[in-house]
């Protein structure tokens, strides 16, 4: 299936093209490379891997398709819950978390320096998505790219998420970019719930939301989200484990997103 790298509009191709970049920006180097070079037909422009923060860019051949920036999530999702600085720092639009700005900014010369390089760029159109910790990177790097360098991006889908930022940055980012940012959370991800808005941080874009059935529903009021929640904690008595951290593995929402599309639905060169 050929995506339409134009469109300005909620994209359930785009979703799961994405969702699939999330994923594959958990593996390595060479892993990458394969992916994007045979199977995407892309070219895989930069490949970062600093400290705890990696990320991958590629782009279409062609000068006017598009590239895609894809963020890792954290290897060690207790340890990262457990140990994360979430003061809020000055950041793009707001206060920021600290521990996700330092994370970013490891990468964030090299990086900035591939966008903003026109030759490099042409007349792609720029896609930015990430899982988890790379989930919040991709919402904070769409930040830095807009607010700061006003320079433009497509479109930013999150998968499970955790807050980024305040309320000042919600409201920033969100007059800027809300109606191409769309936020998924899976049934009872625990992660999308940190950190605390009692510490005044909130999220940001259009909330995407999977049932416990993986059926995308969003018609749901907050109360019928809740009994959902409860429907998804049941279930997983059948097969007994943390449900709350099971519902965040990048593989349940991958699976998810593939349902919105034909079986055949991939990224194709255009």
């Amino acid at each position: 299936m050929i995506i339409n790298w134009k469109t300005e509009d909620f994209d359930p191709r785009a979703a799961s093209i994405l969702g699939e970049a999330a994923s594959l920006a958990y593996r390595d180097y060479e892993s990458v490379k394969k992916v994007v070079e045979e199977e995407w037909k892309m070219e895989l422009l930069e490949f970062f891997d600093v400290q705890d923060t990696q990320a991958f860019l590629a782009r279409t051949p062609k000068a006017d398709g598009g590239m895609i920036l894809a963020f890792r999530g954290t290897e060690s999702l207790k340890d990262w819950m457990t140990d994360a600085d979430i003061r809020l720092v000055n950041g793009p639009g707001g206060k920021v978390h600290e521990g996700f700005n330092c994370a970013l900014n490891t990468i964030w010369r090299n990086l900035w320096k591939r966008l903003s390089d026109s030759a490099q760029r042409g007349q792609r159109s720029l896609w930015i998505t990430g899982h988890s910790l790379g989930a919040a990177l991709a919402t904070l790097a769409t930040a830095k790219i807009r607010l700061e360098q006003s320079h433009p991006v497509s479109g930013l889908y999150t998968f499970g998420s955790p807050r980024a930022g305040d309320q000042d940055f919600k409201r920033n980012f969100e007059q800027d970019f809300m109606y191409r940012t769309f936020r998924f959370v899976n049934n009872n991800d625990v992660v999308p719930r940190i950190p605390f808005r009692a510490l005044n941080y909130d999220h940001v874009g259009i909330f995407k939301y999977f049932s416990y059935k993986g059926k995308l529903d969003d018609k749901k009021t907050w109360d019928q989200i809740l009994l959902d929640g409860l429907k998804g904690r049941i279930d997983d008595l059948l097969s007994p484990g943390t449900d709350g951290v099971k519902d965040h593995a990048i593989i349940r929402y991958v699976e998810n997103l593939s349902k919105l599309l034909p079986r055949e639905a991939g990224i194709r060169k255009k």
